[in-house]
């Protein structure tokens, strides 16, 4: 049984882009209370189904796939460059294709507006006209209003025409920044892509016998199995740990572990993994509201999806990616590797940050395991020791080398040096995560 707060959310999902709600608006339709109707709303923009603009409302917007993240709506540059909109406002929900600044006459500009674009321009009226007519929005910078003329004929478009204090300058800057922070997003791999559904694997009842667990597993090669009561709500686990010497005939919520540990949607694959090695679990249940299973995760879907993701290009990227970029394998048999200091890896002072710092250690130390056939791992302690402070440009030369490792544990003296300077080194501890 669905709960009120996933029948709003339902409900949101099914409404036409474009149309307007309001918390008053749901709850009466719903027979909700406010809160609640308030609650499934901030849900809503979380999933990026609905924005809220200051002075105009929510709106339900399109929910944009992962490769299409590059791209963002109007109703989103109204709040990235705090804007007010003038007119227009039934083409909020629609999506930008590109944005153009205006900067030279009116006749050499409009050859670079195409419908569906953005024109970043100033207070210049007959370029207003003219973009509207060709199919495309426009942001106007230095706070200027426009006459009536122009609202009237954004209105009959159904395209934005967006007022924002800033300069044009600074507004590009604002919008690219939005695009490369969602551009990392689109990197970040959720369970939600990698799970396998409810419908494509399978679980078991309170009310199953052991004898269940043993022809499931026959027919799929899962280790466990979530158990679920009748309303789908996940209440334990059972794996072959649990059913060994147990009779066919128990019953699966006398044998099973009960307050299994589970993930979400929303989850990082990062975090699953993480969680895998440090409990030593090989399967978790995937739930959704009000502890209701939607699906599973094993070891070897967040093996893979981190193995592909490593090997993907990044679009928007994060000082890990910008010092992972500058790492150079010298020697793979002596593990050393060599990396230049670049601007962004430098605190206000012109010195390497502790941050990037520390990245390039660890990283170094993932390296040499991946090098050694070990696969992925994550770091369980380390101790740094900062000598000497890294200046911007140097070359740096990391040497790795192996303490000890067993098949789940391994233990790296890592030494930086610039020349023949030592200017750093850790003692780095690392889970692996094998299949």
């Amino acid at each position: 049984m669905t709960t009120k707060h996933e029948q709003i959310l339902e409900y949101i999902e099914k409404l036409p882009v474009g149309d307007k709600i309001s918390v008053r608006q749901i709850a009466k339709d719903l027979i909700v209370s406010e809160g609640t109707a308030y609650r499934a709303i901030k849900e809503a923009e979380n999933r990026r189904l609905v924005s809220t603009i200051e002075r105009v409302g929510t709106i339900r917007i399109e929910l944009k796939k992962k490769e299409h993240f590059e791209r963002l709506t109007f109703a989103e540059v109204v709040n990235i460059v705090d804007g007010q909109v003038l007119g227009g406002k039934a083409g909020l929900y629609k999506t930008l294709n590109k944005f153009v600044i205006g900067a030279m006459q009116l006749e050499d500009m409009m050859r670079y507006v195409e419908p569906g674009n953005l024109l970043i321009v100033g207070n210049r009226l007959k370029v207003h006209e003219h973009t509207l007519k060709a199919g495309a929005a426009i942001l106007i910078t230095g706070g200027f209003d426009v006459p009536e003329k122009i609202k009237k004929l954004a209105d009959e478009m159904e395209l934005p025409v967006i007022s924002t204090s800033y300069d044009s300058f600074t507004v590009a800057t604002m919008i690219n920044r939005a695009i490369d922070d969602q551009l990392i997003k689109k990197d970040v791999l959720l369970i939600e892509d990698i799970f396998t559904p409810l419908d494509e694997t399978a679980y078991l009842l309170t009310t199953d016998q052991v004898k269940k667990y043993s022809e499931l597993n026959s027919l799929t090669n899962h280790g466990g199995y979530p158990v679920v009561d009748s309303n789908k709500k996940t209440v334990g686990i059972v794996t072959a740990r649990d059913v060994i010497d147990k009779e066919s005939h128990e019953q699966i919520d006398k044998v099973m572990t009960k307050n299994p540990i589970t993930i979400t949607m929303k989850t990082s694959v990062a975090a699953a993994s993480h969680r895998m090695i440090w409990e030593g679990i090989d399967l978790m249940p995937v739930l959704g509201e009000n502890s209701v299973l939607q699906g599973v995760v094993s070891r070897q879907d967040v093996l893979k999806a981190l193995q592909a993701a490593s090997r993907q290009p990044q679009n928007g990227e994060t000082i890990d990616d910008i010092v992972k970029q500058q790492m150079k394998i010298i020697s793979s048999e002596e593990m050393v590797f060599e990396c230049i200091v670049t601007p962004q890896m430098t605190n206000h002072f012109g010195a390497m940050s502790y941050g990037a710092f520390t990245i390039l250690l660890t990283e170094t130390g993932a390296q040499s395991l991946k090098i050694r056939k070990r696969g992925e791992s994550v770091v369980e302690n380390m101790t740094i020791y900062h000598t000497k402070p890294i200046q911007l440009e140097t070359v740096l030369r990391v040497h790795a080398r192996m303490l000890e490792m067993s098949r789940k544990v391994a233990k790296m003296d890592i030494e930086v040096f610039n020349e023949k300077l030592l200017v750093g080194k850790a003692m780095i501890t690392y889970q692996l995560l094998e299949r």
